[in-house]
């Protein structure tokens, strides 16, 4: 088994390093007292994000009270702090820099050079979204491409791993400007990010985001990248308007025959499978998305639709035969209970023909 983030990082090797760093900068840091404070009997019980919070409050306890005094002393440690340790430093600005923004915002856009500032920044754009997305919007055109994707990132309505920001949920328009500014950046990672932050824009408004992705559509390989992978969660949806964008052909001349499942009792750790032949009727060739669904069992006892890429292809009328499995190995992403599962093709978005099969341990 991997090891896992928080027995790699917040080590007391990497914490004592981390010490020496700050006392390097600031001759009066207390490093006995700040290691003390951090190792206390509950510490190897907390996980990464935990012992992340814990180590900013010590950090706080052995820096001087004074908010502007502090952070010069964060600024001069930031380009040698490595690792999740340097999360500490943007965390530190969220937690006690709320009752003055003129030093914590443009902190974090310092920060995030370094560390991702990505977490800290929502609270700041929960409380005051307009001001916030005035940084935001010069952030955008910052020389260092991690500030700048950090202008994009950090106002993703729905961050993995961190709070949401409903009132972008609501209301996303905010967020439009700063996109168009990014839309062409030079970096992948930038537009990467551009593309993450318009698919979880889908999720709530997709109609708002499908009127960018049609603009966007057809200006440069760049942008055609973005809109692609930002319509991923739509198009695994089946969204008829994401689909025609892409140029997808109906499905009405498409059929899904003969779908067979080698074994319909699978134990958990083998593999499930199946085949189907893909009939195209009609003169005209077929742009195709080709996908499966798997209706697994959870933990409640109720059914959750998964949904797997099988190909994205161009065929001529005819038939096409497929065969292919899928493994029902646990993985930490994924772990699978005994009961009654079923499998469906889909083709463009729509539901050609489905097996119901078992799963046992």
């Amino acid at each position: 088994m991997p090891e896992r983030l928080k027995d790699i990082f917040f080590t007391r090797d990497s914490l004592n390093k981390f010490g020496d760093i700050v006392k390097n900068h600031y001759p009066e840091f207390d490093k006995d007292k700040f290691l003390s404070l951090i190792f206390t009997s509950e510490w190897e019980s907390k996980e990464l994000k935990g012992k992340m919070r814990h180590t900013t409050i010590c950090l706080r306890e052995t820096l001087p009270p004074d908010l502007k005094q502090s952070l010069d002393i964060l600024y001069k440690i930031a380009p040698l702090v490595k690792g999740f340790e340097a999360m500490s430093l943007p965390d530190y600005v969220e937690l006690y820099g709320m009752n003055d923004w003129d030093l914590a915002l443009p902190a974090l856009g310092y920060f995030t050079q370094f560390i991702s500032a990505e977490f800290a920044i929502r609270p700041f754009l929960d409380n005051d979204p307009e001001k916030v997305m005035t940084y935001m919007n010069q952030w955008a055109e910052d020389k260092h491409a991690n500030v700048r994707r950090f202008a994009s990132e950090g106002c993703r309505p729905r961050l993995p791993w961190a709070m949401a920001l409903p009132k972008f949920k609501k209301n996303p328009k905010l967020i439009f400007p700063l996109l168009e500014k990014l839309k062409n950046d030079e970096s992948e990672f930038v537009r990467r990010s551009v593309a993450n932050n318009l698919n979880d824009i889908s999720k709530d408004n997709p109609d708002l985001m499908l009127d960018i992705c049609e603009k966007w559509y057809g200006s440069s390989k760049e942008t055609d990248w973005i809109v692609k992978h930002a319509c991923r969660s739509l198009l695994k949806a089946g969204n008829k308007r994401a689909l025609i964008l892409f140029g997808y052909s109906d499905p009405k001349n498409i059929k899904v025959r003969k779908l067979e499942l080698e074994n319909k009792n699978v134990t958990i750790g083998t593999y499930l499978h199946y085949s189907f032949d893909l009939h195209f009727t009609g003169n005209d060739k077929n742009k195709v998305r080709l996908e499966y669904g798997i209706d697994f069992m959870k933990a409640n006892g109720k059914q959750s639709r998964k949904i797997f890429k099988i190909t994205e292809n161009t065929y001529e009328p005819g038939t096409i035969s497929f065969s292919k499995k899928h493994s029902f190995a646990d993985m930490s992403t994924r772990k699978h209970y005994a009961g009654e599962h079923k499998i469906a093709v889909i083709v463009n978005g729509e539901k050609k023909a489905s097996e119901v099969f078992n799963v046992a341990k």
